[in-house]
């Protein structure tokens, strides 16, 4: 069950930005941003890849070998464009799309509740620090961790259960950037929300399945924080209609 919720929510908070103007001025804003560092930084490598190759292993004069320096140099171009894309999601979200969740957020607690609760009031430049040092962890470690379970997944036997498990690993802590907007900017301790995540891993997965669809990730991944807010709201948030049972362990 939880894992359906996860998915209702998803689509359901994607169909929410899609009809609210505010909502849809700052998803698409990021998705226009996230895509564009992205392309970027993919086209950067694919452009320089024979001088990146040529630095590395200088291009072969017997024709024996030189097909294999060709393999490996689309090889290596390939394992770049992975890690830049990553990189760009990383640097897009630390340094505009943090705002840009958070604002999402914010339009959509207004939108449910009348208001938006805080309980640390800060200036600008403060709140964005905040912001970051809350993102940081749960953006760094997750990519971190799906790096070397792909690297893991390359280099022993086991690769299909491991790149298994780093796609299901990596659908929870993209569902968790956005379903833990509300509790940081409520200032819940990083202990507690952990315990929240854990306890609702099926949601989580849920939540991001739609996110490791290639191509539709990155629209969807750009109205994901309408959809966690909706469900950290109505599903989570002790105040709500259904506070008695959204603390529970399921």
């Amino acid at each position: 069950m939880q894992l359906l919720d996860g998915i209702r929510y998803n689509l359901r908070g994607l169909w929410t930005g899609l009809r609210n103007g505010r909502l849809l001025f700052w998803g698409m804003l990021r998705f226009f941003l996230v895509l564009g560092i992205t392309i970027l930084s993919a086209g950067l490598v694919l452009a320089y890849h024979n001088e990146i190759m040529a630095a590395l292993w200088t291009r072969p004069e017997s024709l024996w070998i030189a097909w294999l320096w060709h393999v490996l140099s689309w090889v290596l171009s390939l394992i770049l464009v992975v890690l830049s894309v990553l990189i760009s999601y990383l640097v897009s979200q630390i340094l505009f799309s943090v705002l840009i969740m958070d604002m999402m957020s914010r339009i959509t607690e207004r939108l449910i509740t009348g208001r938006v609760r805080e309980d640390v009031q800060l200036p600008l430049f403060a709140l964005f620090l905040f912001l970051i040092k809350q993102e940081i962890p749960r953006a760094v470690a997750p990519v971190g961790i799906s790096l070397v379970l792909m690297l893991v997944g390359w280099f022993t036997p086991l690769g299909p259960l491991v790149v298994l498990a780093s796609s299901c690993l990596a659908a929870v802590f993209l569902s968790w950037d956005n379903t833990d907007l509300t509790p940081a900017r409520r200032a819940m301790p990083f202990r507690e929300r952990w315990r929240l995540l854990l306890r609702t891993l099926p949601f989580h997965l849920g939540f991001g399945l739609p996110l490791l669809v290639p191509g539709l990730n990155i629209l969807v991944l750009a109205f994901a924080p309408v959809g966690g807010t909706l469900y950290y709201i109505e599903r989570v948030d002790p105040s709500g209609p259904r506070g008695a049972e959204k603390v529970a362990p399921h």
